[in-house]
């Protein structure tokens, strides 16, 4: 484990510390910045990786965490959060959300609240992997956890 983390994974673990999380930050020594990708580098089901995904809800920033077995079904969400239209938020609107860039983006650790919302899916397993602020990080939590961090609303997105 490093001595010092990048100043985005920092921030994850700060976050963490502050809300009592047990789980240590794993380090990779190659990107995942797919599920598929971190779920082979973790021994584990692919729905068992929370992806962080950012949409642009009418304009506003929306996180879905959704288990990595899932397509998040923007006409769903939109209902869900009673915006018009939801869509996938460009790059360069992600990283002004989340400070955090598309790959490695963790559920806490922005520079302010985002809505969010957490798949009801990732309850089926015990332990949940998500990014921790950079591709080469995760840590693991539970869908209660992520939950309680985020202040999220558990539905069904897809």
């Amino acid at each position: 484990m490093p001595e010092k983390f990048h100043p985005n994974v920092e921030r994850v673990a700060a976050v963490l510390r502050e809300h009592g999380v047990p789980g240590e930050i794993v380090v990779f020594s190659e990107a995942t910045p797919t599920a598929a990708a971190a779920a082979a580098q973790l021994g584990c089901e692919v729905g068992a990786i929370a992806n962080s995904l950012v949409f642009d809800a009418d304009g506003e920033p929306l996180l879905v965490l959704t288990s990595g077995a899932h397509r998040v079904n923007t006409d769903l969400v939109a209902g869900a959060v009673g915006a018009a239209k939801v869509r996938r938020a460009s790059p360069d609107f992600v990283r002004a959300a989340t400070g955090q860039v598309i790959g490695g983006v963790g559920p806490v650790g922005h520079p302010s609240p985002i809505r969010t919302l957490v798949d009801t899916w990732l309850g089926k397993h015990e332990v949940v992997w998500a990014a921790a602020g950079h591709p080469h990080t995760v840590f693991p939590t539970s869908f209660d956890e992520l939950v309680r961090l985020t202040g999220g609303t558990p539905v069904e997105v897809e």
